[in-house]
């Protein structure tokens, strides 16, 4: 099956545009939800973090504090390539598991930090979803509700949007209207369906 990778920096737009995907039957998966899964209490990452970074990352109650470990990471290059090592392989794992059993013309994966990471090796195409960063700081700043300072620290801690677009098969310009990103989704299936045709007659 032809496997695309969806990416983009943090607020850029890659959750509308993977709804638009899914409207149309094709199976997302999502690793932003997976990495939530892994940190789940009685999960073995979560005695990993515990023992990488003490308890200051967890609530009274002993639940991973996940904005309190993204605070720790976001501040600190090393804690946050510990925290890497840590999710990385249980993500990529399970995310393999998942496509393995997607049905359809084609599935796409949802992978943050694709470009950052070895995920571009699972994938056939990879789609970044595009827009200036002011525009990214402007939609974290409200979604989150995070001070500028904050929002520029986890802009940062990414990959700049010139390495992803070096990265990118396909690219989706979320800078303009809703619709316009629909257009653009209604374009890139025709194509992936297309693709993943031709994939499956030559093999």
């Amino acid at each position: 099956m032809l496997t695309v990778g969806l990416t983009g920096g943090i607020a850029s737009g890659k959750s509308t545009v993977a709804a638009m995907f899914t409207e149309r039957g094709i199976t997302v998966v999502d690793t932003d939800r997976i990495a939530r899964e892994v940190v789940a209490s009685g999960q073995p990452a979560v005695d990993a973090i515990r023992a990488r970074f003490g308890p200051a990352v967890f609530n009274a109650s002993g639940e991973l504090d996940r904005a309190a470990l993204r605070r720790h990471v976001f501040a600190d290059a090393e804690q946050r390539r510990d925290l890497e090592a840590i999710l990385h392989p249980l993500i990529r794992a399970r995310t393999q598991e998942e496509l393995a059993r997607a049905r359809g013309p084609y599935a796409i994966a949802a992978v943050p930090l694709l470009v950052e990471t070895n995920f571009g090796e699972i994938v056939d195409r990879v789609l970044v979803v595009d827009c200036p960063e002011s525009a990214q700081l402007e939609r974290l700043t409200r979604r989150d509700r995070i001070p500028r300072p904050e929002a520029l620290a986890m802009i940062a801690a990414q990959a700049d949007r010139a390495t992803r677009l070096r990265a990118a098969d396909d690219v989706l310009d979320n800078s303009g209207t809703l619709e316009s990103v629909r257009r653009q989704v209604a374009d890139l299936h025709a194509r992936y369906v297309e693709l993943a045709t031709r994939k499956k007659e030559s093999s």
